[in-house]
């Protein structure tokens, strides 16, 4: 359960982080307004609370290990949201991270 915990939590933490800063973009460079940049600064507050509930305590393996699930999601993101069309070399880098996030957050390690 943990660890379905923890992929849940990562999920969530990508949707805010990557949303957050989407809708900042979208208030910035394409002239949104202030209430789309502010809804990406709370997006982005929720994405720093939902990092904390991550069940491993080291602050510094969630966040190096979120950086994985962040490269893989910003381009989910940008497929589902501004059509775009990763390239094989995308998709190799966001599976090397995916692994590093795997070997980083669930390796088994001694108590």
């Amino acid at each position: 359960m943990t660890v379905a915990k923890s992929l849940i939590l990562f999920a969530l933490a990508a949707v805010a982080e990557i949303g957050g800063a989407w809708l900042v973009w979208q208030g910035v460079r394409e002239h949104r307004g202030w209430l789309w940049i502010g809804a990406g600064f709370v997006a982005l507050g929720v994405y720093g609370l939902v990092a904390t509930l991550q069940p491993d305590a080291n602050f510094g393996r969630i966040l190096a290990a979120y950086g994985g699930v962040f490269v893989a999601g910003s381009l989910a993101w940008g497929m589902v949201v501004d059509g775009f069309r990763p390239d094989r070399y995308d998709v190799a880098g966001a599976l090397i991270c995916l692994v590093g996030v795997a070997v980083i957050m669930y390796a088994p390690r001694p108590a």
